[in-house]
């Protein structure tokens, strides 16, 4: 059992998660780097690209959370050896998700318009949101059966397969991209951002069909729907349920960090746009020993392995500052070089390199925050992942940014609020680890 969290183990998971996690925050780069530098309008289409990423960032992130709930249940039933019992509980999840995918399309596609307002968008800033969103939309139900069935692969200690889905739907969006928003003379007219939406969603089908085919061929996990509910499926349910108001929490703080961007002015919500996409480059390389931590403490909590489950923690608290600091490193050499990928225009620029710097100073802070909810998840602790992260969007993200914002701070106010906020939401998991599993560890 000790070698479950030996260097080598911990890495084979979190290596291949890694990869596999850079995906999505690489769609979103490739759509904003392109899309940053196309001969019209570069900065409107840019601000619309930041825009909606936010608001399906949102979406992805309240109903993907099937991720963690399977991955958690199915790494506790590893662990106590008892797999057979729930293994019709994932297809069981992913046709709950992808019926409400269906739902949020409809209730979401006439009222495009509407929501995008609420972003402060306008002008042409709003008619390409809504040209982008209406396209970019019906990816959703592909990318939440892929991020389902990532969780039950998660489970069965298994990240290799998810790397793998993930590298052909990230170098097909790439190809894609630049093909249907530039254009190939004589062949194809150029689509701008339309282009990058078709592209983002041809990559999510490929995705979806490619998990289904190695979920298939690879596990005893069977796609399937079959009925009645598996025994777990109200917990499934309650862990859903609590994670869906965490998210919300977290996407308060998402809304106002890019709402208030976008009442500065196009060139600032443009300067945002690549700051977080770079912000939420780093959280999902991070995520990689997130993973490990989700994986591989469920397993152990479901051998009921206290003792290895703290050493485990001292581990991935000295892997992550590493990561972070490495990050943080690499962010600084390539401080100026980043900013030009992105975009031309020179006042998106000095705006994008005033901030930067906090960007990469909160790294080894989010590191710790990250790689502690994923240890959470694992455990199935969701309810007081739910606390930590209202307390620190409402009592801490929310009071900074208004105090600054008043202060005028501008970019300065959304990122050390920010910057406070993952204090928040990694110092607690921190200590109620330690005081959850440290007594029961001393006392073995």
């Amino acid at each position: 059992m000790n070698s479950i969290i030996s260097f080598k183990n911990i890495n084979r998971i979190a290596i291949p998660a890694l990869i596999a996690g850079v995906s999505e925050p690489i769609l979103s780069i490739t759509d904003t780097a392109i899309v940053g530098n196309i001969d019209v309008n570069a900065t409107e289409s840019l601000a619309a690209v930041g825009i909606v990423g936010a608001f399906i960032s949102m979406l992805i992130w309240v109903l993907g959370q099937t991720r963690s709930a399977i991955s958690s249940i199915v790494s506790q039933y590893v662990g106590s050896d008892q797999l057979d019992d729930i293994k019709n509980l994932p297809a069981q999840a992913i046709f709950i998700i992808t019926s409400l995918s269906v739902l949020i399309i409809l209730g979401t596609y006439p009222f495009a318009q509407f929501i995008f307002k609420l972003y402060n968008a306008s002008d042409l800033i709003l008619e390409y949101c809504v040209a982008y969103y209406r396209i970019r939309v019906f990816g959703f139900p592909f990318t939440l059966f892929t991020i389902a069935v990532f969780g039950a692969f998660r489970g069965l200690q298994n990240t290799f397969y998810p790397m793998i889905i993930a590298i052909i739907g990230a170098s097909t969006n790439i190809i894609l991209d630049i093909i249907l928003v530039y254009g190939v003379s004589g062949y194809i007219d150029p689509m701008n951002i339309e282009g990058a939406a078709y592209a983002s969603v041809a990559a999510q089908l490929l995705m979806a069909l490619c998990s289904a085919y190695f979920l298939i061929k690879k596990t005893i996990i069977p796609l399937r729907v079959t009925f009645p509910f598996n025994k777990e499926i109200n917990r499934f349910l309650l862990m859903i349920a609590n994670l869906f108001v965490r998210t919300l929490a977290l996407n308060v703080t998402l809304y106002f960090a890019n709402a208030y961007a976008t009442s500065y002015g196009k060139e600032y919500i443009a300067a945002y746009t690549i700051a977080i996409n770079l912000w939420f480059l780093g959280a999902f390389i991070i995520d990689g020993y997130a993973s490990a931590g989700n994986i591989l403490s469920g397993r152990l909590y479901g051998a009921k392995r206290s003792d290895l489950l703290i050493e485990f923690s001292n581990k991935l608290i000295k892997y992550g500052i590493l990561i972070g600091v490495v990050l943080a490193a690499i962010g600084a050499l390539l401080y100026y070089p980043l900013g030009n990928l992105f975009s031309n225009d020179p006042e998106v620029l000095e705006a994008f390199y005033s901030v930067f710097w906090i960007v990469l100073a909160m790294q080894p802070i989010c590191a710790l925050a990250f790689i502690f909810d994923g240890m959470f998840k694992g455990l199935g602790k969701m309810k007081y992942l739910r606390n930590v992260l209202l307390g620190a969007t409402f009592l801490v993200f929310l009071p900074i940014l208004l105090y600054l914002d008043y202060l005028e701070y501008q970019l300065y106010a959304i990122f050390i609020a920010m910057t406070f906020w993952m204090i928040a939401r990694g110092l607690p998991l921190i200590i109620k680890f330690r005081q959850l599993f440290l007594p029961a560890h001393q006392n073995d």
